[in-house]
C-alpha cells in the first residue's frame, strides 16, 4: 500500500544544498519541525546556513500487513500515527508530538521515547533501515523493509540519536506494532518508596505494565494487552480508574510538574538504583529509571548525584550548561570524532549540536 497525499520527495533538493554548502565551505543548521530545538547546543558557526527539510515529506510505503511503515523525513509524526490508528497499529516508542510539529526525522535524530520505553524498546529499537545524505553529498541507503537485518554494521541505528551531527537523514523504515486489545489507566496513592516496592513485585509477576509514573504522591499505571491478562492485572492492582490524558501530558511535557520555571533534567539511571533525595522537585518515569528534575542547583552537582546513582544526566532546558550532555570519556569522545570523520569530514552538519568539539 503506497501513500500518495501531501507526498513530496524533495531529495534531489537536499542534495544540491549539502553541494553548495560543501563547496563553499559553509555549516548546515537541519530544522525539521524545529519542535526540539531547544534540547542540546545551539548550532552557531560563521556562515551557517538552515537547511529545511520540511517540503521532503510523505509516507513512502506502508503495509499493514508486513508490520513496516516507510516516511520521508519531514513528516509529521502526528500524521504517521493516524494512518497507523487507522490500520489498528502503532509505533510503541511514543515520541513526544510537542503539539503536532514532531517530524519523523527530528524523532529520529533524537531518539526521545516516551512512558513504554522499559516495556516496548526505545526508538532505535524500531528502526529497520534509513537514507541518508553524507558529508560527501552521497545518498546512501543502510538497512530494508526488513525485520531482520544482519548483513554488516547497523548504521541505520547509529544514525538513531545522534542530533544529525553525522549525515542528513530523508527517510526512515520503522517497525510497527498492532494497538493492544485492552488498556486500562489506574491511579494509587501511595509514597514514591511504596510504589517502587509494588512495581518490583508487579514485575516479578509479569502484570501487563507499558507504564508506570509516580507523580504528585499518586502512582499511574498504564495496563495493556489481551482482555483477559488486563482485566486480571486490574483486579488484583486496585485502586481507581485514572484519565487517559495523564500519558498524553507525560508525553509532550505539560504535566504541571513541567510548568515549573526551574531547569529541568533528566537523570537516566538503572532500574534498581535506590530512591534518594534529591534537591527539587522530581517526577519519577518508566518504573524509577528515568527521574525528571526541577531543581536551580548547578550542572556538576546534578551530575555529581546521577553518576552516584550509576547513571548520567541531561539538560532539558535551553543555556542552562553549555554542555547539556553527559560529558564522554575521552576513549568514547575519540571514537564518536572518528564516526564524525567517517561521515562529515567537512563537518557541515549541525556542528557542535551534541558537544563543543564534535
Amino acid at each position: 500500500m503506497r501513500r500518495e497525499l501531501n507526498s513530496t520527495d524533495n531529495s534531489a533538493a537536499l542534495i544540491a544544498e549539502v553541494e553548495a554548502a560543501l563547496a563553499a565551505g559553509t555549516p548546515l543548521r537541519i530544522r525539521g519541525g524545529d519542535s526540539k530545538a531547544w534540547l542540546g547546543r545551539t548550532v552557531d558557526a560563521p556562515g551557517l546556513r538552515v537547511l529545511d527539510t520540511q517540503g521532503h515529506r510523505g509516507i513512502v510505503h506502508y503495509d499493514p500487513t508486513e508490520l513496516v511503515m516507510t516516511a520521508r523525513a519531514g513528516t509529521r509524526l502526528a500524521d504517521v500515527e493516524s494512518v497507523l490508528e487507522e490500520a489498528g497499529q502503532m509505533l510503541p516508542f511514543e515520541a513526544p508530538l510537542f503539539g503536532g510539529a514532531a517530524t519523523v526525522g527530528g524523532v529520529f535524530a533524537t531518539g526521545l521515547s516516551g512512558a513504554r520505553r522499559p516495556w516496548a524498546g526505545a526508538v532505535r529499537d524500531f528502526v529497520l533501515g534509513a537514507r541518508v545524505i553524507t558529508g560527501q553529498a552521497r545518498h546512501l541507503r543502510f538497512g530494508g523493509e526488513v525485520m531482520k537485518n544482519v548483513a554488516g554494521y547497523d548504521v541505520s541505528r547509529l544514525l538513531a540519536g545522534s542530533f544529525g551531527c553525522l549525515g542528513l537523514v530523508t527517510e526512515v523504515s520503522f517497525k510497527v506494532l498492532p494497538r493492544p486489545r485492552a488498556t486500562r489507566h489506574i491511579g494509587l496513592e501511595l509514597t514514591a518508596q511504596e510504589a517502587r516496592q509494588r512495581l518490583t513485585c508487579w514485575r516479578r509477576e509479569g502484570l501487563p505494565i507499558t507504564g508506570a509514573c509516580h507523580a504528585d504522591g499518586v502512582l499511574q499505571l498504564r495496563l495493556e494487552g489481551g482482555t483477559g491478562s488486563v482485566r486480571a492485572a486490574r483486579e488484583a492492582i486496585g485502586g481507581a480508574e485514572a484519565d487517559a490524558i495523564f500519558w498524553t501530558r507525560l508525553r509532550d511535557f505539560s504535566l504541571p510538574f513541567f510548568a515549573d520555571e526551574r531547569p529541568l533534567w533528566r537523570l537516566s539511571l538503572p532500574v534498581a538504583a535506590p530512591l534518594v533525595t534529591l534537591p527539587g522537585e522530581v517526577l519519577l518515569d518508566w518504573g524509577g529509571a528515568q527521574r525528571w528534575l526541577k531543581t536551580a542547583v548547578g550542572a556538576n552537582e546534578v551530575r555529581g548525584l546521577a553518576s552516584e546513582l550509576g547513571g548520567h544526566a541531561t539538560a532539558f532546558t535551553p543555556r542552562v550548561t553549555d554542555a547539556p550532555f553527559q560529558p564522554l570519556p575521552a576513549a568514547l569522545m575519540q571514537l564518536h570524532r572518528r564516526l564524525k570523520a567517517r561521515l562529515d569530514p567537512q563537518g557541515i552538519f549541525n556542528p557542535g549540536r551534541l558537544y563543543a568539539d564534535l
